[in-house]
């Protein structure tokens, strides 16, 4: 009868071990979320599908899935959605009821004369056998506020890795425009030295004729010099660039990487949304929410840890004689032992606990608002920044094209004779400002076409894993 009642009692209590609770609400405040986006309207459609096709290069997107595959930084982000994914395992491992065992063995000899002058030996043998059983039944939901902690947590966690691949996805796009633009303005510094040579032997040769002074030598000279530093600046840029973009890929930077020289033209931004639905798009903020539910649970934890904790223990030692014992039922419920306990004093340590979760669950709130704005901010910037970019593009293209037009006029005219040389210098030097200005104004753009993607939480279609063997091991 006490076998049966004790297990009738088990199965009673582990239907509430199995119970979850709704976290502790955590209030959260956002400002006031307007219909649509400050800088104008757009489509109510954000960009679906992967944003990286948009860019019309299949290089960058080679480079984007080398990089999700190799790169160590997303490797660790992986890593820890595991670690994360182990600490939820164990927490609800550390639920169940957990039953250990023992054992010994002992034995004796000895030896003595009868007095019959034989010997006589004996030999004994014994041994114990122990198990050792006990569980924590969850009267009151706490241990299950724990498990839905736990899971909150490998829920961030996920969210995290998610960012970080859209992230390091951004950052590679980036490191692509921007080696692209260091291998343009190299281009453009040699272009530049041999113009400045062909007007130092326009020069010398016009020396040779007396038809010019050694003034313009000289200068022309000097010109020469300063374009050799300067292509050997863009050299060290290009350099730095693809070092940079080497290592984001996991590969050794040794400076190997070749760049094109085109210039992607790019259409004018045509949706983002509305400031609410991104909040539902962006990786951040989901791990942002994930952390105010593991928080709420977590002082759902501390509060349930004041009331009273019933636990089930069961201590089982048998010797060679009756080792039968041990799985009779009835003898196994007689040693089960229960202990209803509950906490009296502590000096405070429980309410500071509970303190201590209030104030993790506040900072995860201010850090969701934070997340939030921000977000908000780097759509707001971006969308803003296309249409001044945009325009930027087309002035410095009207600018270059008016230089180059007044470089070749000038030119002419030294050749002719009818300028100097320090005009024909300064017509040079804004063609090629103009230029290098024209160069970095496309970069800024496409650049600023990849931040509107990342602030919009983008969709990447390349479902790269981190790594071959990252996945090993885990469902």
């Amino acid at each position: 009868m006490r076998a049966h009642l004790l297990l009738a009692g088990v199965a009673a209590l582990s239907g509430c071990a199995s119970l979850r609770h709704e976290p502790e609400t955590i209030s959260v405040e956002l400002p006031a979320t307007p219909a649509e986006w400050a800088e104008g309207q757009l489509a109510e459609v954000p960009p679906v599908g992967n944003w990286v096709a948009g860019f019309n290069d299949p290089v960058m997107e080679e480079l984007i899935a080398e990089a999700l595959k190799n790169n160590p930084g997303i490797q660790a982000a992986y890593a820890r959605v595991d670690a994360a994914r182990a600490t939820a395992a164990a927490t609800y491992g550390r639920s169940l009821p957990s039953l250990s065992a023992s054992g010994s063995a002992t034995g004796t000899s000895s030896a003595f004369d009868n007095n019959s002058g034989g010997i006589t030996r004996t030999d004994s043998l014994g041994y114990r056998i122990g198990l050792n059983a006990s569980w924590e039944a969850d009267l009151w939901g706490r241990i299950g506020a724990g498990l839905s902690a736990a899971d909150a947590d490998l829920v961030a966690s996920e969210a995290d890795f998610a960012a970080s691949r859209l992230s390091l996805a951004a950052n590679t796009a980036i490191a692509w425009i921007r080696l692209s633009d260091a291998v343009r303005q190299e281009a453009l510094a040699e272009a530049t030295l041999a113009a400045r040579e062909r007007v130092l032997s326009l020069t010398e040769r016009r020396y040779n004729f007396g038809l010019t002074g050694a003034l313009d030598v000289r200068t022309a000279r000097s010109a020469v010099a300063s374009s050799e530093a300067a292509l050997l600046s863009r050299q060290q840029n290009s350099g730095v660039a693809r070092r940079s973009i080497e290592i984001l890929l996991g590969r050794y930077p040794a400076n190997e990487l070749e760049a094109n020289l085109d210039s992607k033209e790019l259409p004018p931004i045509t949706g983002a949304g509305d400031p609410t639905s991104l909040l539902a798009r962006r990786p951040d903020i989901a791990a942002a929410e994930a952390r105010i539910a593991a928080a709420g649970f977590r002082v759902d934890q501390a509060r349930l840890a004041l009331r009273p904790s019933l636990s089930l223990t069961a201590s089982l030692t048998n010797s060679a004689d009756n080792i039968g014992d041990v799985l009779n039922p009835e003898y196994l419920a007689a040693q089960v032992i229960s202990s209803l306990t509950a906490p009296i004093f502590n000096g405070g340590s429980l309410e500071a606990n509970i303190a201590a979760a209030e104030a993790q669950g506040r900072t995860a709130s201010f850090n969701y608002v934070s997340a939030v704005l921000t977000a908000w901010k780097e759509v707001e910037d971006a969308r803003a920044a296309d249409g001044f970019l945009a325009a930027q593009v087309e002035a410095q293209t009207v600018a270059y094209e008016q230089a180059l037009a007044a470089e070749g006029l000038a030119e002419r005219q030294y050749q002719n004779g009818l300028t100097t040389i320090f005009n024909l210098i300064d017509t040079q030097t804004r063609r090629i400002n103009a230029e290098a200005s024209l160069i970095s104004a496309q970069t800024s753009r496409a650049i600023n076409r990849v931040q509107f993607h990342l602030a919009l939480g983008g969709e990447l279609t390349n479902d790269a894993l981190p790594a071959e063997d990252t996945s090993e091991g885990t469902e």
